[in-house]
């Protein structure tokens, strides 16, 4: 096991020894690069201010999984390689739990940012549940081809909002529809922006985001090739690891 104690580089968590251990909730979020030009390029939403959790932060688009996400009807598969890590350290590993995880990134990103990884190499997707509108309207399958498992990341316990966050990177170019509207003052975001990774991690931001920017950077660097480790991140008696999953 390739596990590292990093727990120098997250603040220390304000735990509530009182507060009930709940479990995290599967969540996926997506890392969307734009590499058409020399210094590749990620979006970040701010979340509004009004927001109780991480008011203000930039962020990765991303949330929960929806209980949807399981069935729509999608263009693709994803890799072998990120469906078999996904599948690794999880009680019940399922491919349909790892498909949901992907399309949930892919429906968070919609929500968020109106950008709709998807594709009509197969047609139209016809009717699709409501959570996922957007793309029957625009004549899309969402396309699960254009996604790579990257890292995870569980929230410490003792806090009162837990998410297992599986991070995913996409290519812009798999942008297939933009909605109009998404993103303003009265919206989850208030506003999106590219940045490069230096600007990415000099931005107010999560520590979490960062230490995942940081990790895409590295990717990036090495050429991101599928059989790269995806970090895991997690907490076990007050201190953060990290674990690389081959």
């Amino acid at each position: 096991m390739n596990l590292t104690d990093v727990s120098r580089n997250f603040p220390p968590e304000r735990l509530d020894a009182g507060h009930p251990l709940i479990r995290p909730v599967d969540a996926a979020a997506l890392v969307l690069i734009d590499s058409s030009r020399r210094t590749p390029r990620v979006l970040l939403g701010r979340r509004n201010p009004a927001l109780r959790f991480m008011p203000g932060k930039f962020v990765f688009p991303g949330g929960r999984v929806d209980a949807t996400d399981r069935h729509v009807r999608v263009y693709g598969t994803l890799d072998s390689e990120s469906e078999r890590r996904l599948l690794a350290r999880v009680v019940r590993p399922s491919a349909g739990r790892a498909r949901a995880l992907a399309l949930a990134a892919i429906r968070e990103t919609c929500e968020e940012t109106g950008l709709l990884l998807g594709t009509d190499e197969a047609g139209a997707p016809g009717r699709l549940p409501q959570a996922w509108k957007a793309f029957g309207e625009a004549g899309l399958f969402p396309n699960l081809e254009a996604l790579t498992f990257i890292a995870r990341a569980v929230t410490p316990p003792r806090l009162a909002r837990r998410f297992d966050t599986r991070f995913f990177m996409a290519d812009v170019g798999h942008v297939a529809h933009r909605l109009e509207g998404t993103v303003g003052p009265e919206a989850e975001f208030v506003e999106v922006g590219w940045f490069t990774l230096a600007e990415a991690k000099g931005a107010d931001v999560p520590e979490i985001t960062r230490t995942i920017l940081e990790e895409v950077e590295t990717r990036l660097t090495a050429g991101n090739r599928p059989w790269q480790p995806v970090p895991y991140f997690f907490s076990r008696g007050g201190k953060v690891f990290r674990e690389a999953i081959s």
